[in-house]
């Protein structure tokens, strides 16, 4: 939601410097019709290929919807891009979606990595250590 300015302005300089590489933006809300920030921006991205989007709004539907239920559904391609050397950087609601989504990480981690609870934490763990798995909790 709100906290998704800072990933505006990231993707702004990678624009403007012509950084190389993908960018993959999971945006969870409440409302597509209201809550949807930087719509305009994140569509044209998407349009002109340089965002992959994927979008979690929790009470448009009769089933709420949340940004790690999206992850799970791409797991094996999350998978494949943090095994590539993707940067990963959580930003949001500490309380609960920040919590739900690094153990829907660590989750994604365990099955496609084919790793036991322990050494999926220690993955995580690791992404920590090296800065590439950044959080911007509140």
């Amino acid at each position: 939601g709100t906290g998704v300015a800072p990933f505006r302005a990231f993707l702004q300089e990678r624009i403007a410097t012509q950084a190389m590489g993908r960018n993959w933006l999971f945006f969870g809300e409440r409302n597509q019709a209201s809550d949807f920030y930087y719509e305009e921006f994140w569509i044209r991205l998407q349009k002109e290929g340089r965002l992959r989007l994927d979008l979690a709004f929790s009470r448009d539907a009769e089933q709420k919807v949340y940004v790690q239920h999206k992850l799970y559904e791409q797991k094996k391609s999350i998978w494949s891009w943090l095994e590539e050397g993707a940067y990963l950087y959580l930003c949001g609601d500490a309380a609960e979606m920040a919590k739900d989504v690094d153990g829907m990480l660590q989750r994604i981690v365990k099955e496609e990595g084919g790793l036991n609870e322990e050494d999926a934490r220690l993955y995580l763990k690791k992404l920590k250590t090296e800065k590439r798995y950044l959080t911007d909790v509140y």
